[in-house]
C-alpha cells in the first residue's frame, strides 16, 4: 500500500493536520514534534502527493523558465542560477527551449496556465505580451528577461545592451581605432537595437563618424557570423577592430578568422559583448564586456520569488538593468601601424 500522511501521522503519534503543519515548516509546530514527524516520513519513505498538495494549498511548488536555447553562456547561466534559487524554496524548475520562436514559446506559456504552474520566468522572444499579462491577471508569478515584452505588465531585468556596446566601443577608441566593424544582432530585437544605438553614441561623443559600410546587421546565428566577417575583411578598407554583439554570431566570426589565419591583436582586435567560460581559454583570450547573467537571474529569482511571497495583488512591471562590465583581455590593442 502507498504510504500516505495519515500512515506518517499514525506512525508518529500525531494527528494529520499537525503533521502536514511539521512537514511544511509551519511554526505552529513544536521542534520535537517536527522531528518526530520528520523521522517517521523518513523511515517509511514519505514522499508528499504532489497533486493533493496544490489541491490543498493552491501552489502547485512548479515555476517555469523560458529560453531561447541552452548553448550560450547567457542562457544556461540564467537556468542554473534560477534552478538553484528556486530549490533553495523548496521549487521545482520546468525549462522550456523555444529556439526563439513565438509559438513555442506561446504553447509553454499555455501549459504554465493549465498544468497550475505558480510562475514563470520568460526569457524568451518577446512576444506573446497578452499571454504574459493574462497570466499575471490569474495571480501567477511572473517576471521578463532579456528581451522588452511589449504592454506586459510583469517586471522585468534587462541588461543594459546600449551600455555594453558603449563600453565596447569606448575601449577600442581610445586604443586608437576609428574604422570599427560591427557585428550586430536584428534591429527589431531589444538587444539588437539598443546595442547599435550604444555604439553609434560612442562613436558619435568621439567625433568619429558611423560607416554604414562597417556595420552589419542579422540573426542570432555563427552562419551570419561568418557571413558578416567575410564580407567586412574583404572590403577594399577593412576595419582594424571588430565589436560582436552576441554569443551566437561570434562563433561564426572567430571561425573565419581562425580559417583565414588573421593575426589577432596584431591585424585585428576583437571585442565581444557577452562572455563565455571559454573565450577566457582563447588564444588569445577574448576582451569582453560581460552581461553578468548569474547577476540577471539572481534579480530575476527574487523577483519571482517576492510575487509567490506576496498576497498583496498583481506587481508593479518595473524594469531594471543590470550594468555590464568590461573584461580587457589579449584580444585587443592598438591599430597596426599602416
Amino acid at each position: 500500500m502507498p504510504v500516505t500522511l495519515t500512515t506518517v501521522a499514525r506512525r508518529a503519534g500525531v494527528s494529520t493536520s499537525t503533521a502536514s503543519r511539521a512537514l511544511t515548516g509551519h511554526p505552529s509546530v513544536l521542534p520535537h514534534t517536527r522531528q518526530r514527524v520528520e523521522a517517521a516520513a523518513a523511515e517509511l519513505r514519505y514522499h508528499p502527493n504532489r497533486i493533493a498538495t496544490a489541491l490543498r494549498t493552491r501552489r502547485s511548488g512548479l515555476v517555469g523558465l523560458v529560453v531561447n536555447n541552452l548553448r550560450t553562456a547567457t542562457f544556461h547561466v540564467i537556468a542554473e542560477t534560477l534552478q538553484a534559487r528556486a530549490a533553495a524554496h523548496g521549487l521545482q524548475v520546468l525549462v522550456c527551449t523555444t529556439g526563439g520562436d513565438p509559438a513555442r514559446e506561446a504553447a509553454f506559456l499555455d501549459t504554465v496556465r493549465a498544468q497550475g504552474l505558480d510562475g514563470v520566468v520568460v526569457a524568451g522572444s518577446g512576444a506573446n505580451g497578452e499571454l504574459v499579462n493574462t497570466l499575471v491577471a490569474e495571480g501567477r508569478a511572473v517576471v521578463t528577461m532579456n528581451r522588452e515584452v511589449g504592454g506586459a505588465r510583469a517586471p522585468s531585468v534587462m541588461s543594459d545592451y546600449a551600455t555594453a556596446a558603449r563600453l565596447a566601443a569606448e575601449h577600442l577608441l581610445a586604443l586608437g581605432h576609428t574604422r570599427i566593424g560591427a557585428v550586430e544582432g536584428p534591429p527589431e530585437v531589444t538587444s539588437g537595437r539598443l546595442h547599435h544605438a550604444g555604439f553609434a553614441a560612442a562613436l558619435d561623443t568621439a567625433g568619429v563618424p558611423l560607416d554604414p559600410a562597417l556595420v552589419r546587421r542579422g540573426p542570432f546565428r555563427a552562419g551570419f557570423g561568418r557571413d558578416a566577417a567575410r564580407e567586412l575583411l574583404d572590403a577594399p578598407h577593412r576595419p582594424t577592430a571588430l565589436l560582436v554583439s552576441n554569443h551566437e554570431a561570434s562563433f561564426g566570426v572567430l571561425a573565419e578568422l581562425s580559417r583565414r589565419a588573421v593575426a589577432v591583436p596584431a591585424e585585428l582586435s576583437v571585442v565581444c559583448t557577452e562572455d563565455e567560460p571559454f573565450w577566457g581559454f582563447w588564444t588569445p583570450p577574448l576582451t569582453v564586456v560581460d552581461n553578468r547573467a548569474a547577476v540577471l537571474a539572481e534579480r530575476a529569482a527574487d523577483l519571482l520569488l517576492a510575487q509567490l511571497d506576496d498576497d498583496a495583488g498583481p506587481p508593479e512591471p518595473a524594469a531594471e538593468q543590470v550594468a555590464p562590465e568590461l573584461v580587457v583581455r589579449g584580444s585587443t590593442a592598438p591599430p597596426p601601424v599602416s
